[in-house]
């Protein structure tokens, strides 16, 4: 065979492309209320519960409180995910057509970008009073109750103050339960717990979910944990290291529809040829959404190890 043989070789190329490992649904809107907005703030209005009392007198006066009546401001932001350009002489050069892969890519990240907006409503600061002037943070007596690392309580009124990081555990799931149950929380209402893959890999490995009595859902032979103790699971690597304690992640447990998620523009995907730079194509990508909690009560925050030391 000829030693010039190798200059016949060809190079092979997939007419495809492969798409990195990334989060690609936007895993938190499934416990929120969605609501539409055409604006750039939204008022949510919130009535507590009254109490009945005796009759009293015969003919007597009709007794009258006023309602707990109260409202939330959401605020909305825009997003964009910064355009990719594709040049029209390369698409002269390329097997693949690569519009399609990059548009899918930039939703892909807008889709995380609605889970941190989610994210920041369950732990930030909510905006109440008539004009939405009032800042409420979640750890004020009333609204969400904060769980330290080491399963205890914080006292109602208090942020978190611990140092000491612990992962999950059933004893902390049954806390992060009784205090939803405390709270009057409906039982129709589908309760969820996010927290980081670790902490779920910690729990497979406790005794009690290895044990048939407490595996309802067969986690360990589906090799993930679906629902548990009356809380779908939720697995995200987007949730905040602790302000405080830097060693653990916040994490919670929350009921459906205390978070309000209001949508102007769903992820939306733009594809023009831009005659400013040569007929080249224009990918683009656009959101605008915004949350707030409208319900304290119905979210339990966490303090969880973040990972192994």
């Amino acid at each position: 065979m000829s030693q010039q043989i190798p200059v016949a070789f060809v190079d092979h190329f997939l007419a495809n492309m492969l798409m990195l490992s990334q989060q690609k649904p936007a895993k938190m809107r499934v416990f929120t209320r969605p609501e539409p907005i055409t604006g750039d703030t939204m008022f949510v209005e919130r009535l507590g519960p009254k109490d009945a009392q005796p009759r009293g007198a015969r003919h007597g006066e009709t007794p009258i409180s006023d309602a707990d009546h109260t409202r939330r401001k959401l605020s909305m932001a825009d997003f964009v995910v910064p355009a990719d350009i594709i040049d029209t002489d390369d698409r002269l050069k390329l097997l693949i057509e690569p519009q399609g892969p990059y548009a899918q890519n930039q939703v892909f990240s807008l889709h995380r970008q609605i889970d941190d907006v989610v994210i920041v409503a369950l732990g930030g600061a909510a905006f109440g009073g008539h004009t939405g002037g009032t800042t409420i943070n979640n750890y004020d007596a009333g609204e969400c109750r904060l769980i330290e690392s080491d399963g205890v309580p914080v006292a109602a009124g208090s942020n978190f103050a611990g140092a000491t990081e612990t992962p999950l555990d059933i004893a902390k799931l049954l806390t992060c339960k009784e205090i939803l149950d405390d709270a009057e929380i409906d039982d129709d209402r589908q309760r969820y717990f996010i927290t980081n893959p670790y902490n779920i890999n910690q729990l497979l490995n406790t005794t009690e979910v290895k044990s048939s009595d407490y595996n309802t859902v067969k986690a360990l032979a589906q090799g993930q944990i679906d629902s548990f103790m009356g809380f779908k699971f939720i697995k995200s690597t987007r949730l905040p290291v602790d302000g405080t304690d830097t060693g653990a992640t916040n994490c919670y447990a929350v009921a459906q529809g205390a978070i309000v998620l209001a949508v102007a523009q769903e992820p939306k995907v733009s594809i023009d040829r831009r005659p400013d730079l040569m007929n080249s194509t224009q990918v683009f990508s656009e959101l605008s959404i915004g949350a707030t909690r409208v319900e304290g009560p119905a979210i339990v925050e966490i303090n969880l190890k973040t990972k192994t030391t």
